[in-house]
This record gives C-alpha cells, structure tokens and sequence, in this order.
C-alpha cells in the first residue's frame, strides 16, 4: 500500500503555502503607515517586521524581496487626481478643486500619499533608481489631470501644459514646504496666491 502524503507533508518538502490576500491587504496597509511615519531611505525588513508584529520571514513570504514589497507598497500611493479634476470645465471650478486637493494632501486622506512620494522624491534626486519610475508616474498622473482641466476651461494645449506644469511643480514644492515646517497659516496663504495668479 502507497503511503498517504498529507498536506503538512507536501509543505515541509518545499510547496509554497497559498497567499492569504486578505492578510496580505492588511500587511501592504501596515506597511504604508510605516514608511510614512519612519521613512524609506534606511528601510530594514527586521525593524518592519518587528513593527508589524511578524516576522522578516513573514514579510519575504508574502512579497519576495524587499523591492517588490516597496513597489506593491507604493503602486496603491496614488491619489486619485482624476476625481479631483476630471469635472472641472471653468476656472472658478478649477480653483475650487486646487483648493480641495492642497487641503486633502495637507490634512485629509491623501497625507499619508503625500508624506511618500516626497521621501521617494528625495532619494530619486540623488540619482535614477528604483523610486524613479514611481516619482515620475505621480508627477506625470498630476499634470496630465491638471492639463486636461485647463484645456477644458478654454486654454490651447501647448499652454495648458506649461500652465499645469507650473501649478503642480510649486504645490509639490509648498507641500515639502508644509512637511518639513508644518507653517499651515503661511503655505495656506502661498497656495492661495498660486491659484489666484495661475488658475484664475
């Protein structure tokens, strides 16, 4: 009689255990907070894990290597600029979602975004790598919602472009400012001032 293989036997031979996705969802979100509050520079699994309650083992399980945890971690960091923008077709209705957006990067939902993609920002001056290719989707994802926008209010595409350019470039550079600062009275009023000059 052939002997019978349970599934613990099949396991302790080497078959991978199935992904929990829920368990996995729930990592990649502990995961988010972490690199927002401690950083990505210097980022260790050991520490992480520690952090998260599990193991490095654990982390390796779930999502092979650091690198590909970092990128899944960093794929679902995109704020949905669409929704933003995707109904604005006059400038008053443009500066209203200007203003919802610094508000919800400053202090509602997207902060936690925020406070990653201008790590990942940072360590992508030093040099092209792996944050590069994520830093240059997010700026491109902002322009391209913002150019749309400025054409629908009446702007020709080759100025819609520029003009979307500037707005987003210094509303990343008042949110560096904001991060490392926390002056909410004075970045408040430049923002004001960008949108009043290059959205009115």
């Amino acid at each position: 009689m052939g002997e019978i293989r349970t599934r613990s036997d099949c396991y302790s031979q080497g078959v991978p255990r199935p992904i929990d996705q829920a368990k996995r969802e729930t990592l990649l979100r502990d995961i988010r907070t972490y690199i927002s509050d401690n950083g990505l520079a210097d980022l260790s699994l050991r520490p992480l894990a520690a952090a998260l309650g599990t193991s490095d083992r654990m982390l390796i399980h779930y999502f092979g290597t650091k690198d590909n945890l970092l990128a899944q971690a960093l794929a679902d960091q995109k704020p949905a600029f669409h929704l933003i923008f995707d109904n604005v077709d006059s400038r008053p209705a443009l500066q209203s979602s200007l203003r919802t957006l610094w508000q919800s990067m400053t202090s509602g939902e997207d902060v936690q975004s925020v406070r990653i993609l201008l790590q990942a920002m940072g360590i992508a001056c030093t040099g092209p790598g792996r944050f590069t290719a994520y830093v240059t989707t997010m700026f491109d994802t902002l322009t391209d919602a913002l150019t749309h926008a400025i054409q629908r209010c009446g702007s020709a595409p080759e100025h819609a472009r520029i003009e979307a350019t500037v707005l987003a470039a210094t509303f990343r550079g008042l949110l560096f400012d904001r991060l490392i600062t926390d002056d909410e009275d004075r970045t408040s009023a430049a923002v004001e001032r960008l949108i009043h000059n290059h959205a009115g």
